[in-house]
């Protein structure tokens, strides 16, 4: 008997309402794998794959010009705790249908989130060390080797060139910004979702602290923020049509519930409230502690990612599940030191993606 849990439970396409869903293709990549990405139909086979020379830093996306934008782990790059491990990235690349690395940038301190903007520029967060005098919270004296690490986010244009910086260190009081007590004091505050907003500004969600906000790029001030009060331990925003902001609310340790359950919600910036939310029926199956994406589709569905446990499924507006997928790729990282920090097999995914044939255009 198949003992990995997930796997015994079923893998590959669970089921489907075709005539409720938006069709296409679905992206993703499995956090373990050496290097592939995968691209499947509304049926569940693989239509596409990638091979690439990195391990996943995080996730794929397809850009408006076909190509695919590959954020991967630079190898060789020392970690400074044993979570960096599993959260770096490094190597940000474009890379041709055929799987051939046209452009790429590195940085060793990058992690999560490398947001490919379509024109050439990045927009990713990465890390720094400062004094970890300066941020309270957390549970005490469990600094990476007495260091704490703050982040700062970059933008670099085409040929890598620095167009613009903002530090958290300089920009957020930690005071108001502090480390939730149940986190260890290695990484303040965790930007794990960074992106473009229409204005130009940005909006950041800040894990470690149960946080979005959004900063005004010409100042680097910060114009608005949701917190700990609504969200908990969040993942993936993004700027709908409408200007308001869609995200998944992992629950992690959140406040005033006794059922730790996942969400995602639709929220206005204009008044901070909640306009729509997603929950399973029993709350408490629909659940990841951390990662997780949701992705709002061009018929008014959205697509989740249930990372944890290499979940994908769509929803229609009023909540129907109409489609689900289960990672079928499981192993366990290839890399020594990776592996020797978690060694379990897994099909995790940090987001997955969908997209429309007319978006694939190379894929005939």
């Amino acid at each position: 008997m198949d003992q990995n849990t997930l796997r015994r439970r079923g893998t590959g396409l669970i089921g489907a309402e075709p005539e409720l869903g938006f069709g296409g293709y679905t992206l993703y990549a499995p956090l373990t794998s050496p290097g592939v990405v995968h691209l499947v139909d509304a049926e569940g086979a693989e239509a596409h794959r990638w091979e690439l020379p990195y391990r996943p830093g995080r996730h794929a996306r397809i850009l408006p010009n076909g190509n695919l934008a590959y954020n991967g782990a630079l190898p060789g790059v020392p970690a400074p705790f044993d979570m960096w491990h599993k959260y770096r990235g490094g190597a940000m690349c474009e890379v041709a249908p055929d799987g051939t690395i046209l452009r790429e940038h590195r940085d060793p301190w990058a992690h999560h989130d490398a947001n490919h903007l379509g024109d050439g520029r990045i927009l990713y967060a990465a890390a720094e060390p400062v004094d970890p005098a300066l941020v309270p919270g957390g549970v005490p004296d469990t600094e990476a080797d007495g260091v704490l690490y703050a982040d700062v986010l970059r933008e670099v244009g085409p040929d890598g060139e620095l167009l613009w910086e903002w530090r958290a260190i300089e920009h957020l009081p930690p005071e108001d910004y502090p480390l939730q007590a149940h986190y260890w004091r290695e990484h303040w505050p965790l930007v794990n979702s960074v992106s473009e907003l229409a204005d130009g500004n940005i909006v950041a969600s800040l894990r470690s602290v149960s946080a979005v906000i959004v900063i005004e790029r010409a100042t680097g001030n910060v114009l608005w923020r949701l917190g700990s009060d609504v969200i908990a331990q969040q993942h993936c925003v993004s700027e709908l049509d409408d200007g308001k902001l869609l995200l998944f609310d992992n629950g992690t340790f959140r406040s005033r519930e006794s059922v730790t359950f996942s969400r995602v919600i639709e929220v206005d910036r204009t008044t901070s409230e909640i306009t729509w939310e997603y929950h399973d029926s029993t709350r408490e199956s629909f659940f990841t502690p951390f990662m997780g994406s949701a992705q709002r589709l061009g018929n008014g569905n959205t697509m989740i990612t249930e990372s944890a446990f290499g979940r994908i499924f769509e929803i229609t507006p009023e909540g129907r599940v109409c489609w689900e997928f289960v990672v079928p790729q499981f192993s366990r990282y290839h890399e020594p030191e990776a592996a020797r920090v978690f060694p379990s097999e897994s099909n995790a995914l940090f987001r997955a993606y969908r997209y429309s044939a007319a978006e694939l255009p190379w894929l005939r």
